[in-house]
């Protein structure tokens, strides 16, 4: 009983979300406050347990990396980074998507892809309000970017993080072997770009020319604060990519390194709080209350189990199925629970294949699929919701099925290239 209502209550919330009728926080909560209100899940189940509660990890992950950019709003270094960008390009959009989208999966890879896009957003937002376009296809296609990117490394994907944990893999297995096929999606994505997004690169040259003649020095509003900002976000970034070290996890990284920022730049909190993404974070509360649900119940694990028994034992099928649902899965559901509630199932898997390349190919597998997955749809990955929530609070909202038409299409070609990957690395090359 419990199971069907937890299906039907988390499949009336997501017609609701993509239906752009009812606002995706209220249908989110509203099916949070269903689950709880009849029993399916309890207030342990919601809020304190890591397998079916809130992930309080990303959302404080979040709340941190919102608030130091909020601070980092006030030193002018992102209208800076807008017209320096805008100037390297020639005033091209063409030539900033392509650079915005290039900066985007690269750093994605180096910090992580929500952290990224709170840092890419702003500059992009700067950058078409100045040359008068939309800037809808950009922020789509930095995200889109952010989640190919992010796949290369431990740290650029949270679900990546789950998967390490859980196999015992560094920040160098991932690096060796998910870096190579990245930096192959990256350059695929990247010329079919102009294609994907045909319609969008129209400027008035008007428009471009007076941006070219704009000082970007001149952007910088507070040096000083610049450089405190400058100084915490590097000690921000050293400990996210040494987490493998020091075992701190990010999210407390990013609230203390926000709590240094606040206190020493003297910050009120109108100038800092003004820029945290509330509804978002509200919004990843109820989904997680929801698809915990579908855990706690059992149905993301029947569906997951079902996968596994069609491989027949198989490695190279488990492989292939693994990738395949996980790419689908992962895009109707946060990738990030997926991966948590899929990773005892892989390993299960793994532990009955005798040859050790073919048991670890099936993280590959995983992670590649949840990854490249998370971009099917708007609420396939946190860094979609994330850019969502800033899209709709500058006053230029991206429908659920404007951002899916992309993804679907970007998923496809990905997990298209990501198969014969796996099948030459890790079982006709090995």
């Amino acid at each position: 009983m419990s199971t069907g209502i937890a299906i039907a209550v988390f499949v009336v919330v997501y017609v609701l979300i993509a239906s752009d009728k009812v606002p995706k926080t209220a249908a989110a909560l509203g099916g949070a406050g269903i689950v709880l209100g009849l029993g399916v899940v309890g207030a342990e189940d919601a809020f304190y347990s890591h397998e079916t509660g809130i992930d309080w990890d990303v959302v404080f992950l979040l709340l941190g990396m919102m608030i130091i950019v909020g601070v980092l709003r006030r030193t002018g270094v992102f209208e800076y980074t807008a017209i320096w960008a805008t100037k390297r390009a020639g005033g091209s959009p063409q030539r900033i998507m392509v650079l915005l989208v290039l900066i985007t999966a690269v750093a994605s890879a180096l910090l992580d892809n929500v952290t990224t896009v709170l840092l890419i957003a702003p500059v992009t937002l700067l950058i078409c309000d100045r040359l008068d376009i939309n800037p809808v296809p950009f922020l789509i296609a930095e995200v889109l970017a952010s989640n190919i990117g992010g796949a290369a490394t431990l740290i650029g994907d949270p679900p990546n993080i789950i998967i390490g944990s859980r196999a015992g893999l560094s920040f160098n297995d991932f690096l060796v072997h998910m870096a190579p096929i990245v930096a192959v999606e990256l350059a695929v994505f990247t010329l079919i770009l102009p294609w994907l997004f045909r319609g969008s690169f129209t400027v008035e040259p008007a428009r471009a020319a007076s941006v070219m003649e704009l000082e970007e020095r001149e952007a910088i509003q507070n040096p000083r604060l610049l450089v405190q900002c400058a100084a915490v976000l590097l000690v921000v970034f050293a400990a996210f990519v040494t987490h493998s070290i020091h075992h701190v996890e990010p999210s407390v990284v990013a609230l203390l390194g926000a709590g240094v920022l606040v206190l020493v730049s003297r910050s009120r909190p109108d100038d800092y709080l003004a820029s945290v993404e509330w509804e978002t974070l509200l919004f990843f509360a109820g989904l997680f209350i929801l698809v915990g649900a579908m855990v706690k119940t059992g149905a993301i694990g029947e569906l997951a189990q079902l996968a596994a028994d069609a491989t027949g034992g198989d490695a190279l099928t488990a492989v292939m199925l693994i990738l395949v649902v996980s790419a689908v899965l992962s895009g109707v559901v946060d990738n990030i629970p997926y991966v948590a509630t899929m990773s005892p199932l892989v390993a299960q898997l793994a532990a009955d294949i005798d040859n050790p390349t073919h048991a670890e190919a099936l993280w590959w597998s995983l992670a590649l699929g949840a990854d490249f997955g998370g971009n099917t749809t708007a609420i396939g990955a946190s860094a979609n919701v994330v850019v969502l929530g800033i899209a709709l609070r500058n006053q230029t909202p991206i429908s659920f099925w404007e951002f899916t038409r992309k993804g679907i299409v970007v998923t496809a070609i990905t997990i298209a290239l990501a198969a014969p990957y796996l099948w030459l690395r890790y079982f006709v090359l090995a």
